[in-house]
């Protein structure tokens, strides 16, 4: 991911990319400045991208903040709510940014804003075996993004968690199935793999009369409303028209906004320790 923000933040408009840290020796192919101390790095920018392993989050975020830094941290914001909470008591008045890039598919924004809860949602988060982000099993890299989406279609409170999961080819869960209740009555199931031999990323949500299905790849959702009248029940389609877009460009770019003082709709500390609050009790019920 940190090759990726240097991609975008290198050419977006009105921001000057002074640098990086990190100890990998391949930093340097990434043709811009690294420095050998983040202390350095610190004393010359404003902002600050943190894309390092989730047990770094919590010290080097905290460091960043303190020094009056703007952070967007990758997601999961911290390994723990107690290492979470520090992030979010060195904040102060600096932005505090959580890295949940789906957030920003347009499809997911697109379904955010019709603005009406759904009942019933069925997520599957499933992908291909990859050696990255084995510090941290399957619910916290990849089910982590549909507990935050979930939670902007309806902030209504967890009121009941089950899940069941296993490892498959590391030592930690690799697939989980959970089935979370909001206190509103919303219930969602949701399936994450990272030992799966093609690559998945759907949500159908279903609300009174209607339903949407969205593709997180093709960045479209298909829809359906129910019309009663004289004719009697039809089902006739209700696509939301959806207009495509790198979603990490857009999250920096809403970043960069917020930083500036402008407008901009990012997924903030709290936000993201919701998530990550949610994730650690579907850890704890797969432990039950």
């Amino acid at each position: 991911m940190g090759r990726n923000h240097v991609r975008i933040l290198s050419s977006l408009p009105g921001v000057e990319l002074v640098g990086v840290h990190d100890p990998d020796p391949k930093a340097g192919e990434l043709g811009v400045l690294v420095f050998d101390r983040l202390d350095d790095l610190a004393g010359e920018i404003q902002a600050a991208v943190v894309a390092a392993p989730t047990v770094a989050h919590a010290d080097i975020g905290c460091g960043l903040l303190r020094r009056g830094i703007h952070v967007l941290v990758e997601k999961p914001i911290a390994s723990s709510l107690a290492e979470a909470n520090r992030l979010l008591d060195a904040q102060g008045d600096r932005v505090l940014a959580v890295g949940h890039v789906e957030f920003y598919n347009p499809a997911v924004q697109a379904l955010v804003g019709i603005g009406s809860p759904p009942r019933f949602v069925e997520i599957q988060r499933l992908g291909i075996f990859s050696p990255r982000s084995l510090d941290v099993d399957v619910v916290l890299d990849l089910m982590i993004h549909d507990f935050q989406i979930l939670q902007a279609l309806d902030p209504s409170p967890v009121a009941e968690v089950r899940a069941t999961g296993i490892n498959v080819l590391s030592p930690r869960v690799d697939i989980c199935n959970a089935r979370v209740e909001l206190a509103s009555g919303c219930v969602a199931n949701l399936t994450a793999s990272r030992v799966s031999s093609e690559r998945v990323r759907k949500l159908r949500a279903f609300l009174p009369s209607r339903y949407y299905s969205l593709d997180y790849h093709a960045q479209e959702i298909r829809g359906y409303r129910l019309e009663e009248g004289g004719g009697g029940r039809k089902i006739l389609p209700s696509d939301l028209p959806v207009t495509r877009a790198e979603p990490l460009l857009r999250e920096l770019e809403a970043f960069v906004a917020v930083c500036r003082g402008e407008q901009a709709t990012i997924v903030t500390g709290a936000a993201g320790r919701q998530a990550l609050e949610t994730a650690l009790a579907v850890v704890e019920a797969i432990k039950q």
